[in-house]
C-alpha cells in the first residue's frame, strides 16, 4: 500500500507541473512562408491574383494568375502561363519553373486532391473558359504533367469550388468578363466515375435560393450530421436609379448532398428537391468578397478577411495610401450556425487560394489593396487553447484512483476459491450487481460520445436506450432462468450442454479475442480525450487506467470488480449530473433559456416518421425500434461479462432485481447524457467564441470540462471518465480470465486442485490485462490502428451471431451443433455483405445478425438434425 501511495504522489507531482498553452488573439500564428519568384519577363517578384494553387506529392504548385508590371492597372494587366513548384528539400525550400499552361489563365478555381491539383475554369483578357484539368507533380521525372477532365457546362471564372469525398462542387462565378454575367450555377463532377465515360461528366444541381453571385467562397464542411457545401458572400451587379451598382452580399447557404440524394431517389418534384436541399444560414457580420477561406477542424469555416465594399469606389483616390482590406478573421461554426471574430491576419489577401500543407494553411499571394499584389505567401499555424488542469483537480482524481485500488485490496482477502474469484461467492447484493451491469455496458467512449452526438444532432437516438425497458421482461423471466438453472460459471458451458464442445470453444475463443481488442480500444479512445483535458499524455492515461485496473482485478476478483463498478457508476453519474447543472448555470436565463433555445432549434426532436422504401438507411423510428431490440438483447443473452453478474447473486429473484436496477440506472444516465448534449449546444450557440476548432466534435464535452468547469469539479468529471473506462476494462479482464480458466483448463481437467485454478485465474487476469494495456499503448505509438480495427470489425460481425446461437440453444430442440456453427458463420457473412454492399443503417446490424444466425441454424437443422437426447 505504501508503494501505491508513493506512485500516486509522484504522478500527482509530475503532472501538476505541466503548463497550459499561452493564450493568443485568435487560433492562428501567422508568419511569412515564402515569396513567389518573378514571373516570366519580369525582374522583380510582383505577386499574383487569381492563380491556381495546390499541393501534390509534397510539392506546392502555383500556376497562371494575373499581375501588373507596376502597381496600377493603367500600366497594363499581365495574364500569365507560368507554372512554379516549391519543394521542401534538405537545403531549404526551392522554387522551380515547371513549364507553362497552354494559354494565359487566371481567376479560376483549384482543389488539391491525391491525384493532383484540379484547375477549373478561369479567364484571360478576352474571355472566360470552361476547361478543367489536373496538374500533377511527377516526383520521378521532376516535372508537372497535365490530364484533361470534362469541361464545365459553360465558361466560368471568379467562382468557388470544393470537394466532398470524390465529388467536386462548383458554385458562382461569371460567364464573361463583366460582373453583369454573374451566375446562379451549381455543378458537380464525380471523380469516382472516371472509368465510366457515360457518367463522367458535370451534373447540373439545383442552385441556392438566393441571387446570382461571383467572387464568392464555396467551402465544404461537416455540420455535425454530414459534409455539406457552403456558398458564402460574393458580389453582383444590380440596376439602380443611378445606373449599375455593386451589391456586396453577406448571405450564406448550406447544401446537403444526403438530402438531395434522398429526395431525388424518392422522385420528389424538382422545386421540392431544391427547396429542401438548401437552407439559408446566419448571415456574415460584414460582406467578405473575393475572400480567402478554409474549412478548419471538423465544423469551422474561417474567412481570412476580404473586400467589404466600403472603400471600393475610392480606390483610385487612395492609391498608395489605401489602408488595405479589412484584416479581421471571421469564424463560422456549422453546428451552432454562429459567426464570431477570431483574431486578425497581418494583411488581407483577396482573390488568393488557400492551400493546406501538412498542418499549416498557406494563403498564396493575392491582392492586398485594390490593384496591388503581393508576392508573399502567408502561413497560418493553428494552435489550441488548452487550459491548465491544476493541482486541485488532480487531487480529486488521485483521491478517486486511491479509493478504487483500496477496494481491490479489501476484497483480495476474501478470495479463497475460484467460485469466489469468478462469481464473488454469490455474496454480491442485487443493487451492486445491477450497477455493475450498468457500468459494464456504459464505457467511457459512451460517456463522451453520447453528449457529443446529441450536441451535433438531436434526441433521435434516445429510442435505442429506451428499448431496454421493453426488453426487460424478456431478460428477467425468459433468459435469466436459463442461466440460473444451468448454474454455470462461464456462459459458454451452456452451449456445450446444449450442443457440443466445439461450439463452446468457438464461442469462448471469439469472446476472448473480442474482449482483448475491446480493452485496448476502451483504453486508447478515452485516452485521446483525457490527454486534451489533462497534461497527461495519451500513453500516461492508458497506463493509469490499465495498471490500476490490473491491480484491483488481479487481487480482488469479480467481487472487487463489481464493487468498484458500483462506486464508478455513482462517480460517473454524479460527474455528468454536476456538469449538466454547471452548464445550466452558465447559460443566460438558465433552464428556461435552455428549453426555449433548444426547442427553437428542434434539438428535442426524437421521432423520425420515415416509412419510405429508403428509410432503412436512416434513423427512422422503425429502424430505431428493431435495431434497439437487437442491441438490447445481445449482451444480456450472450455476453459473459453480463451473464457473470447474474451468477454473482444468491438467487434468481436477486438476479432479476439487479437487471431492473441496471435498466433504471441506464434510463437515468440516458436522460442526463442527452440533456448534457443539448445543453452543450445551447451553451456554445450563446457563446461561440469559446469553441476551439482544434477539438473534434466528439470532444465537445472534454472541451467544456477543461475550459469551463470550476476547480475541483473538473477533477470529479475526469474521474467519471476514468471510472467509465475502468469499469469496462476491469470487467473484460475478469470475464476473459473466467472464460480462459473455465472453458479451457477446467473443461479438460488440466489441474487437480481448486487452488491451482485460483492461481491461474490471478495470473491470467494479470496477463490479459497487460496484453490489453500493451495493445492500447501500441495504438498510441504506432500506425496499426486501421489494421486492428479491421480485425475487430470481423470479430464484431460475430456479436449478433453469438446471440443467435444462444437463442437457438434455448428455443429450439432440433438445431444441432453443426447447424448452429453454420448459422453463426452465415450470420457473419450476411452482416459483412450488408455492411460492404448496402447502405443499411448500422443500427440494424445486431438484429440482422441475430435473425440470420437463428434462421440459418434452424433451416440447416433439417439437414443436420440434433441427435442428442432430450
Amino acid at each position: 500500500m505504501k508503494r501505491l501511495f508513493t506512485f500516486c504522489f509522484i504522478l500527482f507531482a509530475v503532472t501538476t507541473c505541466a503548463q497550459a498553452v499561452p493564450s493568443n488573439d485568435g487560433f492562428f500564428i501567422w508568419s511569412e512562408f515564402a515569396q513567389l519568384p518573378p514571373a516570366t519577363g519580369q525582374t522583380e517578384p510582383v505577386g499574383l491574383a487569381g492563380a491556381f494553387a495546390g499541393v501534390h506529392n509534397g510539392a506546392l504548385i502555383v500556376a497562371g494568375g494575373a499581375n501588373f508590371d507596376k502597381p496600377y492597372w493603367e500600366n497594363g494587366k499581365s495574364w500569365l502561363t507560368d507554372i512554379w513548384v516549391l519543394q521542401k528539400t534538405k537545403e531549404g525550400d526551392k522554387w522551380q519553373n515547371a513549364g507553362n499552361l497552354e494559354h494565359p489563365l487566371a481567376y479560376g478555381m483549384s482543389i488539391s486532391t491525391d491525384s493532383g491539383v484540379i484547375c477549373i475554369g478561369g479567364a484571360d483578357a478576352d474571355k472566360c473558359y470552361s476547361e478543367v484539368f489536373i496538374l500533377k507533380w511527377n516526383l520521378a521525372e521532376n516535372k508537372v504533367t497535365r490530364e484533361e477532365l470534362p469541361s464545365l457546362p459553360q465558361p466560368c471564372a471568379n467562382g468557388g469550388a470544393t470537394l466532398i469525398g470524390n465529388v467536386i462542387y462548383v458554385a458562382g462565378g461569371t460567364s464573361a468578363s463583366p460582373l453583369s454575367t454573374a451566375l446562379t450555377n451549381f455543378w458537380s463532377l464525380d471523380l469516382a466515375q472516371r472509368d465510366n465515360p457515360d457518367e463522367f461528366n458535370w451534373k447540373t444541381l439545383p442552385a441556392w435560393p438566393g441571387p446570382c453571385r461571383a467572387f464568392n467562397l464555396t467551402i465544404a464542411q461537416h455540420n455535425g450530421k454530414e459534409d455539406c457545401v457552403y456558398v458564402i458572400s460574393g458580389r453582383r451587379e444590380i440596376e439602380s436609379a443611378d445606373g449599375p451598382t455593386l451589391d456586396f452580399m453577406t448571405d450564406i447557404y448550406e447544401f446537403s448532398p444526403l438530402k438531395y440524394q434522398s429526395l431525388t431517389q424518392k422522385n420528389f418534384a424538382e422545386e421540392e428537391v431544391a427547396q429542401q436541399s438548401w437552407r439559408e444560414c446566419a448571415q456574415l457580420p460584414i460582406p467578405l468578397v473575393a475572400a480567402t477561406g478554409a474549412a478548419i477542424g471538423q465544423s469551422h469555416i474561417f474567412i481570412f478577411g476580404g473586400a467589404d465594399g466600403s472603400l471600393y469606389q475610392k480606390a483610385d483616390e487612395l492609391r498608395e495610401n489605401h489602408p488595405g482590406f479589412p484584416k479581421d478573421i471571421y469564424a463560422f461554426h456549422t453546428i451552432t450556425n454562429t459567426w464570431v471574430k477570431s483574431g486578425q491576419v497581418p494583411q488581407t489577401h483577396v482573390t488568393a487560394p488557400v492551400v493546406k500543407w501538412g498542418e499549416d494553411y498557406l494563403i498564396v499571394s493575392g491582392e492586398v489593396k485594390p490593384r496591388v499584389r503581393t508576392p508573399i505567401i502567408l502561413k497560418g499555424t493553428l494552435q489550441s487553447s488548452q487550459a491548465s488542469f491544476g493541482a486541485v483537480n488532480f487531487g480529486v482524481l488521485v483521491g478517486y484512483l486511491l479509493l478504487i485500488v483500496a477496494v481491490g485490496f479489501y476484497f483480495a482477502t476474501r478470495n479463497k476459491s475460484t467460485d469466489d474469484f469468478f462469481r464473488g461467492g454469490q455474496r454480491v447484493p442485487a443493487w451492486a450487481a445491477g450497477l455493475s451491469i450498468f457500468a459494464t455496458l456504459l464505457s467511457s467512449i459512451t460517456f463522451i460520445a453520447i453528449p457529443a452526438k446529441v450536441y451535433c444532432t438531436n434526441w433521435t437516438f434516445i429510442i435505442l436506450n429506451m428499448i431496454g425497458i421493453a426488453t426487460l421482461p424478456f431478460i428477467m423471466y425468459v433468459i435469466m432462468p436459463f442461466f440460473r438453472n444451468a448454474d454455470v460459471t462461464s456462459a459458454y458451458e451452456f452451449l456445450e450442454k446444449r450442443f457440443n464442445v466445439v461450439v463452446r470453444l468457438f464461442a469462448a475463443t471469439s469472446f476472448i479475442l473480442f474482449q482483448i481488442g475491446r480493452m485496448a480500444i476502451v483504453m486508447f479512445l478515452p485516452a485521446l480525450a483525457l490527454a486534451t483535458i489533462t497534461p497527461l499524455s495519451v500513453s500516461q492515461c492508458i497506463l493509469v487506467m490499465g495498471v490500476l485496473s490490473i491491480i484491483y482485478c488481479t487481487m480482488g476478483g469479480l467481487e472487487a470488480v463489481i464493487w468498484t463498478d458500483a462506486v464508478q457508476s455513482i462517480i460517473l453519474l454524479g460527474g455528468a449530473f454536476v456538469s449538466l447543472i454547471i452548464i445550466f448555470s452558465n447559460i443566460d436565463g438558465g433552464f428556461s433559456s435552455y428549453i426555449s433555445i433548444a426547442n427553437a432549434q428542434d434539438k428535442f426532436h426524437a421521432f423520425n416518421w420515415d416509412f419510405s422504401s429508403t428509410s432503412f438507411v436512416t434513423s427512422a423510428l422503425w429502424v430505431m425500434v428493431i435495431g434497439g431490440l437487437g442491441q438490447n438483447i445481445v449482451s444480456p443473452v450472450s455476453d459473459q461479462a453480463v451473464i457473470q453478474r447474474y451468477m454473482s447473486v444468491s438467487s434468481l429473484k436477486k438476479a432479476q432485481d439487479s437487471q431492473v436496477i441496471s435498466v433504471v440506472a441506464g434510463v437515468v444516465a440516458t436522460f442526463i447524457f442527452f440533456a448534457t448534449g443539448t445543453a452543450l449546444y445551447v451553451f456554445y450557440q450563446c457563446q461561440p467564441e469559446k469553441l476551439d476548432p482544434t477539438y473534434q466534435n466528439d470532444a465537445i464535452f472534454p472541451l467544456f470540462i477543461s475550459h469551463e468547469l470550476p476547480i475541483g469539479f473538473a477533477g470529479l468529471v475526469v474521474a467519471g471518465v476514468f471510472a467509465a473506462a475502468q469499469s469496462t476494462i476491469s470487467t473484460s479482464m475478469n470475464s476473459i480470465s473466467t472464460v480462459f480458466v473455465t472453458d479451457y483448463f477446467q473443461r479438460f481437467n488440466v489441474f487437480k486442485t481448486d487452488k491451482a485454478y485460483l492461481n491461474l485465474a490471478r495470473f491470467s487476469t494479470f496477463f490479459f490485462g497487460v496484453l490489453g494495456t500493451g495493445l492500447a499503448l501500441l495504438f498510441a505509438t504506432a500506425d496499426i490502428k486501421s489494421i486492428w480495427e479491421s480485425f475487430m470489425e470481423v470479430l464484431g460481425l460475430l456479436g449478433g451471431a453469438m446471440c443467435g446461437l444462444f437463442l437457438a440453444a434455448m428455443f429450439t430442440k432440433r438445431v444441432s451443433g453443426i447447424s448452429a456453427l453454420i448459422g453463426a458463420f452465415a450470420s457473419a457473412f450476411v452482416l459483412y455483405f450488408v455492411k460492404k454492399h448496402t447502405d443499411t443503417s448500422f443500427l440494424l446490424y445486431a438484429s440482422i445478425g441475430i435473425a440470420a444466425c437463428f434462421i440459418v441454424a434452424w433451416l440447416t437443422s433439417f439437414v443436420f438434425p440434433n441427435r442428442k437426447p432430450g
